[in-house]
């Protein structure tokens, strides 16, 4: 097949730093790839995701997240510059409620944040022209009256993730920082665990910004410390050498990146049972998901003798790049056929109609 993902153009694919969604997107062009499957991507100029790509803008419109006006452009460019595919990977918002204007291929998107009274009006409104792709089944479950096509979970190159043995002695925390990501929740636990605990969080926004500073900052010092937005080395580094990620999420988070890239260094995770976590830990074995901060405390002494292979064999049995990767070519491949088939309708209906004339 001949594929073309379409990136939202906010940050480059794979991205310097935090970026979940653009990182699954390089995951999934590179899978595509291995499995033998040429791949268009449309991101922005900075990207380096090892296959063909086309932009309208050189760098990353961090800076503009959100634009309607940068968005559009951005999708306009993309179908315009795609050529003859046979289906098209669409993860930006605007770009599937044009598309019927702007290819003849088959079209798929994927919804990558909650279903949202908005969302669910812009979803609806494409469906069931455009197959509808869910990342998580708690997220499908919340789709309202959005039918979707598959629950694909995310997925890692596994082998890219060093196994680590937790030698650091601390916990750590990574994602944004904000209030529904609970790092002030996870600096209680590390404290009143009497465990180290090291932030990674993304903070750019004026939100999180305004959180950390009233919120966070106040919390740290001694044993906690905050290290920026860091980098995929230090990522792999933070990670392997924790003795868990400690994620008290306080939102139905739809997928949760961090908590399979834990997996992958084979660290256990530690993690409120909202959302898509509890389809990603097992309970008991690679990490513990309880809903109270009071239990998540508990639970820290025993998180260190859980066995860190069997959290690197989740990983790579349930979130490896080549599964995702596959229940995406089966996905396109059902999306492309069903096309076919919808287009033969006609013609047959015409045999028949003349069939029966001719034998009236």
């Amino acid at each position: 097949m001949h594929i073309a993902l379409i990136a939202p153009p906010w940050l480059s694919v794979p991205p310097a730093a935090y970026g979940g969604t653009e990182s699954v997107l390089d995951t999934l062009a590179r899978g595509l790839c291995a499995a033998g499957h040429q791949v268009v991507l449309a991101a922005t100029g900075d990207s380096t995701c090892p296959v063909p790509r086309t932009w309208v803008y050189e760098h990353s419109m961090v800076d503009k997240l959100g634009s309607v006006t940068v968005e559009l452009r951005h999708v306009l460019h993309a179908y315009a510059s795609i050529g003859d595919v046979d289906i098209v990977h669409d993860h930006t918002i605007a770009g599937p409620v044009l598309s019927a204007g702007l290819t003849k291929a088959p079209v798929v998107t994927t919804n990558h944040g909650p279903f949202t009274d908005d969302a669910v009006a812009i979803y609806r409104s494409v469906t069931p022209r455009v197959a509808i792709v869910a990342i998580s089944h708690d997220q499908a479950s919340r789709s309202q009256s959005v039918p979707i096509a598959r629950v694909i979970h995310h997925g890692l190159n596994v082998a890219d993730f060093p196994f680590g043995d937790g030698a650091g002695g601390y916990l750590a925390f990574l994602g944004r920082m904000s209030p529904t990501k609970g790092v002030r929740e996870a600096i209680e636990i590390a404290r009143r665990a009497g465990v180290p605990l090291l932030i990674a969080a993304k903070m750019r926004e004026q939100s999180e910004r305004e959180y950390f500073d009233t919120v966070v900052k106040p919390c740290l010092g001694g044993d906690v410390q905050y290290l920026g937005d860091v980098g995929r080395a230090d990522k792999l580094e933070l990670l392997g050498n924790a003795i868990a990620l400690v994620d008290p999420i306080r939102w139905d988070e739809p997928f949760g990146l961090c908590m399979i890239e834990a997996l992958a260094c084979g660290t256990p995770v530690l993690v409120t049972p909202r959302g898509a976590a509890p389809e990603i830990v097992d309970d008991g074995v690679t990490g513990f998901v309880r809903p109270t901060l009071d239990e998540l405390v508990s639970f820290v002494p025993r998180v260190a003798s859980l066995d860190r292979r069997a959290c690197r064999a989740a990983a790579e049995c349930r979130f490896s790049a080549g599964r995702m990767a596959e229940a995406h070519i089966a996905l396109y491949e059902e999306v492309i056929n069903r096309r076919i088939d919808d287009a033969a309708v006609p013609i047959r209906r015409r045999l028949d109609a003349g069939r029966s004339r001719a034998t009236a």
